[in-house]
């Protein structure tokens, strides 16, 4: 039988250690993927002189399954983010991006478990009307959400909380004010929310769910919400657990997957082996479930919950002294 090829992008700075971790946990887990690696970001402007190669595309397009470490997109001189690039050119319009509390992890809250949901091709992010004056005095931007990308997000939502028995979905918007864009959103979730009799529906203004959370997290389940809110919130959501080194992301679409560590590229400890490859393992963990391997998953989550609460060979965010390579060790022999 040929081995299932998975596309990997080590990325910038300590991308490529922790994504290293993240595969070396994968094949003593016994997954048995082949890795076509590629290049994107600062790595890929060296070498090819454009920070997402058309060969990296392709192979992301041939495989369908991307695991991919941070990127650093240059500020400045014109550049698109990589990120937004890669969620428009492939329609990766689902961004799912799961909370939960590990015993061990320095936070302010325990039993948490949040996901959301955020649009992730439309509304702020999507690049339109983007232009300054003559006089640069003034700025402008357009948001745009169409019916179509709000009923497949919140679609999306339901069917994530009825397939993992989740019980309420959180739609998140500011209809009050932004009443084109934002009012549409939240009448086409409503109208999605009547198919799904059995999952408890909430609304919610988003400056009402940043203090609800940070009050009483336990009162959400699954968020859905547009691109820009969505953004901050899952920010948000992973301060409850520890920071950005605890959070993954997948970012999904009808054919193609890219499931990645959501933090940034830590240049200032790159090279260092210092950094929490969390992010990244907690991504390739996603991936797997995508990929119907729940036993994989199930037990590389396992191992990670059980090394970081024995705290003895932890990095130094999660209060120890370990290396990236002696953590993964670390979970590897927990596995």
């Amino acid at each position: 039988m040929n081995k299932r090829s998975i596309t990997v992008i080590p990325g910038d700075g300590i991308g490529p250690s922790i994504v290293d971790a993240a595969l070396t946990i994968l094949d003593h887990a016994g997954c048995d993927f082949h890795y076509d690696y590629a290049d994107a970001g600062l790595l890929a402007l060296e070498k090819h002189g454009e920070l997402l190669p058309k060969s990296t595309l392709d192979l992301i397009e041939k495989n369908k399954i991307t695991l991919k470490g941070p990127l650093t997109t240059p500020i400045g001189g014109g550049f698109t983010s990589i990120n937004v690039s890669l969620r428009k050119h492939f329609n990766l319009y689902a961004n799912l991006r799961p909370v939960v509390s590990f015993e061990g992890t320095k936070s302010r809250f325990e039993n948490i478990d949040i996901i959301t949901i955020r649009e992730n091709t439309e509304g702020m992010y999507s690049g339109a009307g983007q232009k300054r004056s003559d006089d640069n005095n003034s700025a402008e931007a357009m948001s745009i959400i169409t019916r179509e990308g709000a009923e497949r997000i919140t679609e999306f939502a339901y069917q994530l909380a009825r397939s993992e028995g989740r019980k309420k979905v959180t739609i998140v918007h500011k209809a009050n004010i932004l009443k084109s864009t934002s009012g549409l959103f939240l009448e086409v979730a409503r109208e999605v929310a009547l198919r799904y009799p059995d999952i408890e529906t909430n609304e919610m203004i988003v400056d009402a769910v940043c203090m609800n959370l940070v009050m009483y997290p336990e009162r959400f389940d699954i968020i859905v919400t547009t691109n820009l809110f969505g953004d901050i919130i899952s920010d948000l959501c992973a301060g409850l657990i520890g920071g950005l080194g605890m959070a993954p992301g997948a970012n999904i679409g009808k054919e193609v997957a890219i499931f990645e560590a959501v933090h940034g590229s830590a240049p200032d400890i790159a090279g260092q082996n210092i950094a929490n490859p969390c992010s990244v393992i907690l991504a390739s963990i996603q991936m797997l479930e995508h990929l119907g391997m729940q036993d994989k998953a199930h037990q590389i989550r396992n191992a990670v919950r059980k090394t970081i609460a024995e705290g003895k060979t932890v990095t130094r965010d999660l209060g120890g002294n370990a290396s990236t390579t002696e953590f993964a060790q670390a979970i590897i022999a927990n596995l």
